[in-house]
């Protein structure tokens, strides 16, 4: 383990070996628009205006965090990369934070909240995301009550210091939505001066297990209205083992809102869906938003990463270069319930932009090679 010199982390805590649950389901890059997250400045300058000199990335390294799905990096003004992520005990937050994206791999971790041992946000600690908004740090996750393992819903925590290892974390309560169903993988940020809570939810009367929706915040913790659905898993490659859309996260680049989302169930057939709106629309009207018809991100044979997914998005030391985040299994065949597999790891890699100005994920690339091999 590595600590950063200048900023001492918490002693890191004891890691069980043991799963505890059977389930899962299951940064945005540098954009002035989202808080929380680093704004990279005007290429060839630097926050001061003045030229500026950016350092060639360091070449990424895979898999980054070992046994971390669902995972959520964000580069905050402050130079450091926080990371979060499901651990597959499902059963607490950790954090980590480190001045590089490849020292998050080796950073200490620390647990900066635990489940309840009864009742709500007992059971099913899924899918965190730390964001900076209004000068303070949340925490978007999902959980269900101990005794009712499979009532998940979306929930938030609070923490006023500016370090978010110190301070208290505060249970500002459930994201109340539209329905009391099974409800996840939230994710916020801001366009044009309004933020928006996207997530994943069962709507009562439709054939699947979880479609995207998208509402406006009348604070971190509450949503403002309307609720409405972004889309739902139609889509043979968003029906195998479940029907599930969930996962979603946003960048901004060339004058649209690129959303991507995860489809199927969490073996090798999960993988990542896009959904598109133009700046200028109204986000809120489900007619703004078109949906890829096949799937922009997939397992791959060559690479032997599997079930790719639950993104999201930062950049690269030099503030320039946009980086993908999401976790994989390292091989196909699963033996039982994949939820109950430990193995998704945290994975980044470089992502590339075509002519048209849509995103290019490209395949998921394959596991950095050690000394030796």
């Amino acid at each position: 383990m590595s600590r950063d010199r200048d900023h001492a982390l918490p002693d890191p805590p004891s890691r069980r070996l043991l799963l505890k649950g059977a389930a899962a389901a299951g940064a945005l890059a540098a954009v002035p628009a989202f808080p929380g997250v680093a704004e990279a400045a005007p290429q060839g300058e630097s926050a001061a205006g003045t030229p500026a000199r950016h350092p060639r990335p360091a070449p990424l390294v895979n898999p980054l965090v070992r046994n971390r799905a669902d995972p959520h990096i964000n580069r905050h003004k402050d130079g450091f990369y926080y990371f979060t992520a499901t651990a597959p005990e499902y059963d607490r937050i950790i954090l980590r934070r480190s001045r590089t994206l490849n020292g998050l791999g080796t950073a200490d971790e620390s647990v900066i909240w635990r489940a309840h041992a009864t009742g709500p946000m007992g059971a099913h600690i899924w899918a965190p995301e730390l964001h900076r908004i209004g000068g303070k740090w949340y925490i978007y996750f999902a959980s269900a009550p101990a005794e009712d393992v499979w009532a998940i819903r979306i929930w938030v925590l609070e923490n006023c210091h500016p370090n978010p290892f110190k301070g208290t974390w505060v249970e500002k309560g459930q994201v109340k939505t539209a329905w009391e169903t099974f409800s996840l993988d939230a994710t916020t940020f801001t366009h044009r001066g309004k933020r928006y809570l996207a997530w994943a939810q069962h709507e009562p009367g439709m054939d699947n297990n979880t479609g995207i929706f998208l509402s406006e915040m009348a604070n971190p913790w509450t949503l403002k209205g309307p609720q409405v659905r972004l889309s739902t898993p139609e889509y043979d490659w968003e029906r195998i083992g479940f029907k599930v859309n969930e996962g979603p996260y946003v960048i901004t680049r060339n004058g649209r809102l690129f959303m991507t989302y995860s489809a199927s169930a969490t073996d090798s057939n999960y993988c990542m869906g896009l959904l598109t709106a133009d700046a200028d629309s109204h986000l809120l009207d489900p007619v703004s938003w078109s949906k890829s018809p096949t799937p922009v991100f997939t397992s791959n044979d060559t690479t032997k990463q599997y079930g790719p997914g639950h993104s999201c998005f930062t950049v690269a030391e030099d503030g320039r270069t946009d980086v993908l985040v999401y976790h994989a299994r390292q091989y196909k065949e699963i033996n039982g319930d994949p939820l109950n597999d430990p193995n998704r790891h945290t994975r980044i890699q470089k992502l590339g932009w075509k002519p048209d100005g849509t995103p290019d994920f490209g395949i998921p690339v394959a596991d950095t090679a050690t000394a030796g091999e």
